[in-house]
């Protein structure tokens, strides 16, 4: 393939915002072959200190960055999302690489034979996939403390934690690595890591993305979603997105609505209120202030409480601890030893749960669903903190709130688990403070109403509540 040389103008630093480098590259501002080699520099000396990535897949990507110039050369479109650099949590296939799902003993499969879905989807929008990012095992936890793969630090603060388990695709983007990334959701593990890292994360309605080619952990609860530092660049990922997949069984129905065109339709008309409750409890006092001053700009008065959510928490952890466990029988009955030690024995205690524990579990859950669902007819978008904290120290175990202690571990997903137990989609949108660490503020909706997640996710930035980074 013939190398795209780039002139002058394509020698200019890449802008961080992907609407904005889209437009560069289509307007021969940038070649998309001098945006990837930038990110690949930058990747070269800012990783080995963050370590957000586990492949780094530099040959594919300026292939791709040659199609895409030699497109826009000959008259054509590219995609919406062309030139943009991109990486995936490492449980997403990529072809020509050993998906690991960040477990050692997943080191040893065969190469992926093709794309996940989600990537398949973002590279035919014209976007460049430049590798694969560092999780928690398996997906289980929320902290990106990986036993095989080290440790992703926040970029805020190194000392601190990235959250998880997506951590890598949060701090990517936190760092400027890449402009968005992908990620998925079981309990949290979009919404934690984004809420500590300082940026969106989108975990959508359950079924509204394909899920092909993800290494699952708790098949009925996974999501998956993007990461970015605008509304408008994760509102242009997950339009790319959308769509039937007859190759995940759960997502074969919902044709695309894009969210795009609603960014500037402001929030007149949007019936708002505030999660109480479970909701208004256990955080610290940062957080708390955070909340009130995203209502109070909001006009936010209503407050509303979901029934037994303490309830509803616990049985998404047995439903988690049953399926996660049920997945990697085989290994932890030959293979213990080769497991992170914290995540083999959440697993097996998965494995001692009764049956039975598992059906109430799902029983509570429809209970619980239709109790939710039946007080979002009265409203379009909830507000929550995210997290209880912001980013805790690496060695942290414990979080003590007004008084009382709760292993931390856990304890990050206190506001996230009771909301993906029944699908619904929520938005984690960054708060920066001069001074402090980040703080997210979940938005949540009824089922497949992600426009008004990003109507005022859209709006809060405008009115330069959430700090844009571009």
């Amino acid at each position: 393939m013939t190398q795209t040389i780039p002139d002058q103008a394509s020698a200019m630093t890449p802008p961080q915002n992907a609407l904005a480098l889209v437009a560069a590259v289509k307007q021969g501002h940038l070649s998309a072959l001098a945006v990837v080699e930038a990110t690949l520099t930058t990747l070269q000396t800012q990783n080995p200190a963050l370590n957000c990535f586990t492949a780094i897949t530099a040959d594919r990507a300026r292939q791709q960055a040659q199609a895409i110039d030699q497109a826009i050369a000959a008259g054509q479109d590219p995609g919406p999302l062309a030139g943009v650099p991109f990486a995936v949590k490492n449980l997403f296939d990529i072809q020509g690489i050993t998906t690991l799902a960040g477990a050692k003993l997943n080191q040893g499969n065969p190469p992926a034979s093709q794309d996940a879905t989600a990537i398949a989807r973002l590279t035919g929008a014209g976007a460049i996939l430049v590798g694969a990012l560092n999780m928690d095992e398996y997906a289980y936890g929320f902290v990106t403390i990986n036993h095989h793969f080290g440790t992703t630090p926040n970029p805020h603060d190194p000392r601190r934690m990235a959250g998880g388990s997506s951590g890598g695709s949060a701090a990517a983007v936190a760092a400027g690595l890449v402009p968005v990334t992908l990620g998925s959701d079981t309990n949290g593990s979009i919404r934690v890591p984004a809420s500590l890292c300082g940026v969106y994360g989108l975990k959508p309605t359950y079924g509204r993305l394909s899920r092909a080619g993800a290494y699952l952990f708790a098949s009925s609860l996974d999501h998956v979603g993007p990461f970015g530092r605008s509304v408008t660049d994760v509102a242009a990922v997950y339009d790319a997105l959308q769509g039937p997949d007859p190759a995940d069984p759960v997502c074969t129905q919902r044709s695309p609505e894009p969210v795009t065109p609603a960014l500037n339709q402001g929030i007149q008309g949007l019936r708002l209120a505030r999660l109480g409750g479970h909701f208004d409890r256990g955080m610290e006092p940062g957080v708390r202030t955070v909340v009130d001053d995203v209502a109070q700009a909001l006009g936010v008065t209503a407050q509303v409480d979901f029934p037994e959510t303490h309830r509803a928490r616990a049985a998404a952890y047995l439903i988690t601890a049953c399926e996660g466990s049920q997945l990697h029988l085989d290994r932890l009955r030959h293979h213990p030893m080769d497991f992170d030690p914290a995540t083999r024995d959440r697993f097996l205690a998965g494995t001692m749960l009764p049956a039975a524990w598992y059906v109430q579990a799902q029983r509570l859950r429809r209970w619980y669903r239709d109790r939710v669902r039946d007080i979002l007819q009265s409203y379009d978008v909830l507000l929550a903190p995210t997290t209880p904290c912001v980013a805790p120290p690496l060695d942290q175990t414990t979080l003590t709130i007004d008084g009382d202690t709760f292993p931390l571990r856990p304890h990050l997903g206190f506001y996230t688990q009771p909301l993906s137990f029944i699908g619904l989609p929520v938005l984690s949108v960054p708060i920066h403070r001069p001074g402090q660490l980040p703080v997210g503020v979940q938005l949540v909706a009824a089922p497949y109403q992600e426009v008004k997640l990003f109507q005022v996710a859209a709006w809060l930035e405008q009115q330069s509540l959430v700090q844009r980074q571009d």
